[in-house]
C-alpha cells in the first residue's frame, strides 16, 4: 500500500495537509512556459556555512549553497508542497500496522566520484542522523525517536521499522537536511562531510571562496534525464540588506531565497518594473529568546519570566514588520498554520498579553524578589545577520531596559555564534527556530530536554516536557493532540519560561521574472535547483 494512502488512514495527516495548503499563500505573476536549458543562476545567501554537514547544522547558510550537491531518500515536491515525492527512493510501501516502511532504491545513481549508490549508502546516512556515533552531532536525532531500526536487506532495498505509527513519518523523512552521503567515507571518518563535499545531486562542487561565493556546475551523469536545466549556479555571500537589494536591482543576482523586508521588496520592484515578480507566503520561522538556564541569575524561573513579561510583542510586531520580515505573534506553532494557538489562549501566556504596563510591573517585582539589582548587566549574544537578527536584538535590549536591566548586545559571525550557543558560553542568546513542515513533532523537538536534543541551547532538563512530547507524537486523535501541544506550550513559554518566541516571520521573495520553475513555500529550507531554469 502506498505510504500516503496508509497515513491518511491513521487520521491526523489528511486534516493537517489540507489545513496547511489552505493556510499557505503564494502570489506570482510568472506565466507557465516550457523549460529552457542553459545559463547559470546567481543568488544571494546572507551568511556562510558553519560547516558543510547538513546532519549537524540547522541553518539556511548550509542549505542554500550546498543542498544542490545532494539528494534525499524522499523529498517535498517544490511545486506542490507539501506533497512527498520520490528522490533516491523510486517507490515505497507501508505495512498495514504502519510500522514498516520499505523503500526501493533507484539503480544506476552515481556519486560525483563516479561510484554507484546502493542501499548501503542510504542506511549509513540515516544511521548517522538517527543513531549518530559517539562524538558526532545530529541536529534532528530526537525527531526520529519513533525509529527502531534501519536495514538494507538488498542493494536496492531499505527497510525502516518504527516503534509506533507516526502519521507524518514520510514528511519528517523528507527533511531537506537529510542528505545522503557515501557509506565508505562515513565508515572511515563520520565527520568528513563537515569540511568536504561529495554527493549524488544535480550539481558538482566547483569552488568555495570564503567571503565571496560558492559555485556548483551541472553533474552530467545525473540520474534524472534532462535535469538540471541550469549549467550551474553561484551563491553570493552578501549580508547587508542594502547591498542585497543593489545586487538584485542591477542583476548581479536574480533572487535571495530567504526573504526581504517590505521596504527592500518595494525598492527592487520599483527599480525593475516589469522585469520583477514577487512571491509571498507564511513562514515556518521565528526568533527565539534563550536564557541560559544553567547560569545565574537565569537559573531562577522568576528572572526568566521577568524577561519575557518585559517584551511588548504586539507593539514590536507593528514596528518591526515595517523594517523587517518579522511580524506575526505566536506560540510554539506557526500563526495561521493548522496547529496555531488561538489568540484568546495565546494572550494568557506570560509576555503575550495585551496589558503591557501590568506585565512590566510584574517583571520588576519578580526581579526584586529574585535579588536582581537595578541596572544589572548581562550579555545578549546575537547573529551578525542584519535581517532580522540585529533589529531584533536592538529591540530586545530596549525592552529589558524598560524594567531596569542593562543588557549588552554582542553580535557574532554565524560560526562563533553557534559555537557559543552549543557550549553554553552566553547569558541570553537570540536563537531561531525554522522548520520545513507544520507538525508538532518537528516544532516541539526544539524544546525537549537538552540531553535529548542538542539544539536546546537553553540547557534545561524537564522530563515532564519529554513525556508530553512523546504523548502528542503517539496521539492519533487530532483534538487530543492539540490539547497536549497546548499543555507543552504553557510549560515551556510561561509556567517555567525556559525559552520563548519573539516574533514569527513572513516570506517576501522579489526576484527577476526570468527565474522560472520556482515557487515560494512556507519554508526557506525547501529551495530545489533541480527544476529551476532561466527564460533568457
Amino acid at each position: 500500500m502506498h505510504a500516503r494512502r496508509r497515513l491518511q488512514q491513521l487520521g491526523a495527516a489528511a486534516l493537517l495537509v489540507a489545513a496547511l495548503v489552505a493556510a499557505s499563500g503564494t502570489v506570482s505573476s510568472s506565466a507557465p512556459a516550457p523549460p529552457r536549458r542553459g545559463g547559470s543562476l546567481s543568488f544571494i545567501v546572507s551568511a556562510e556555512p558553519p560547516s558543510f554537514d547538513a546532519h549537524r547544522e540547522t541553518t539556511f547558510a548550509v542549505i542554500h549553497p550546498i543542498r544542490p550537491h545532494y539528494n534525499l531518500l524522499v523529498k517535498f515536491d517544490p511545486l506542490n508542497y507539501p506533497k512527498v515525492v520520490p528522490d533516491l527512493a523510486e517507490s515505497w510501501t507501508v505495512s498495514e500496522d504502519g510500522l514498516t516502511y520499505t523503500f526501493r532504491i533507484r539503480s544506476g545513481v552515481r556519486f560525483h566520484d563516479g561510484s554507484l549508490l546502493t542501499s548501503r549508502d542510504i542506511k549509513a546516512s540515516l544511521d548517522k542522523i538517527i543513531f549518530p556515533p559517539q562524538g558526532v552531532a545530529s541536529a534532528r536525532q530526537a525527531m526520529y525517536e519513533m525509529v527502531e531500526s534501519v536495514s538494507a536487506p538488498s542493494p536496492n532495498t531499505v527497510v525502516i521499522r518504527l516503534k509506533w505509527p507516526s502519521a507524518t513519518f514520510l514528511e519528517k523523512l523528507a527533511s531537506p537536511f537529510n542528505w545522503i552521503y557515501k557509506a565508505d567515507i562515513l565508515e572511515r571518518d563520520p565527520r568528513w562531510y563537515e569540511r568536504n563535499v561529495m554527493g549524488t545531486g544535480p550539481f558538482r562542487f566547483k569552488e568555495y571562496v570564503r567571503g565571496s561565493h560558492w559555485e556548483g556546475v551541472r553533474f552530467e551523469n545525473y540520474w534524472k534525464p534532462g535535469r538540471p536545466y541550469l549549467d550551474g549556479y553561484r551563491a553570493l555571500f552578501i549580508s547587508s540588506p542594502a547591498a542585497q537589494a543593489a545586487a538584485l536591482k542591477f542583476g548581479q543576482a536574480l533572487v535571495e531565497f530567504r526573504g526581504f523586508a517590505p521596504a527592500q521588496r518595494d525598492e527592487v520592484v520599483q527599480f525593475l518594473g516589469e522585469r520583477a515578480t514577487v512571491q509571498e507566503s507564511g513562514w515556518l520561522c521565528n526568533l527565539l529568546v534563550v536564557p541560559n538556564n544553567q547560569r545565574k541569575p537565569f537559573d531562577d524561573f522568576r528572572v526568566r519570566r521577568a524577561l519575557t513579561l518585559a517584551i511588548d510583542r504586539w507593539g514590536g510586531s507593528r514596528a518591526l514588520s515595517q523594517i523587517t520580515f518579522m511580524g506575526p505573534v505566536g506560540g510554539v506553532m506557526r500563526p495561521g498554520g493548522p496547529f496555531a494557538t488561538p489568540e484568546a489562549e495565546l494572550t494568557k501566556l506570560a509576555g503575550f498579553g495585551r496589558d503591557l504596563n501590568a506585565a512590566r510591573q510584574e517583571a520588576r517585582r519578580l526581579l526584586r524578589e529574585a535579588g536582581v539589582p537595578e541596572g544589572f548587566e548581562f550579555t545578549v549574544k546575537n547573529r551578525n545577520i542584519p535581517m532580522p537578527y540585529i533589529p531584533a536584538g536592538i529591540f530586545l535590549v530596549d525592552q529589558w531596559r524598560q524594567v531596569g536591566l542593562n543588557p549588552r548586545h554582542v553580535i557574532q559571525e554565524t560560526g562563533p555564534y553557534l559555537a557559543d550557543l552549543r557550549a553554553g558560553n552566553y547569558d541570553v542568546g537570540v536563537d531561531f527556530t525554522c522548520d520545513f513542515f507544520d507538525d508538532p513533532d518537528v516544532q516541539l523537538v526544539k524544546f525537549v530536554s537538552s540531553d535529548r536534543n542538542p539544539l536546546n541551547y537553553a540547557r534545561y532538563t524537564d522530563r515532564l516536557l519529554d513525556g508530553l512530547f512523546r504523548q502528542q507524537s503517539r496521539e492519533r486523535n487530532l483534538q487530543r493532540r492539540l490539547q497536549i501541544v497546548r499543555q507543552f506550550e504553557r510549560r515551556v513559554l510561561s509556567d517555567r519560561a525556559y525559552q520563548y518566541h519573539l516574533l514569527w516571520w513572513q516570506r517576501i521573495i522579489p526576484h527577476w521574472k526570468k527565474l522560472q520553475g520556482y515557487k515560494v513555500g512556507p519554508s526557506h529550507y525547501l529551495e530545489d535547483l533541480e527544476e529551476v531554469w532561466l527564460s533568457e
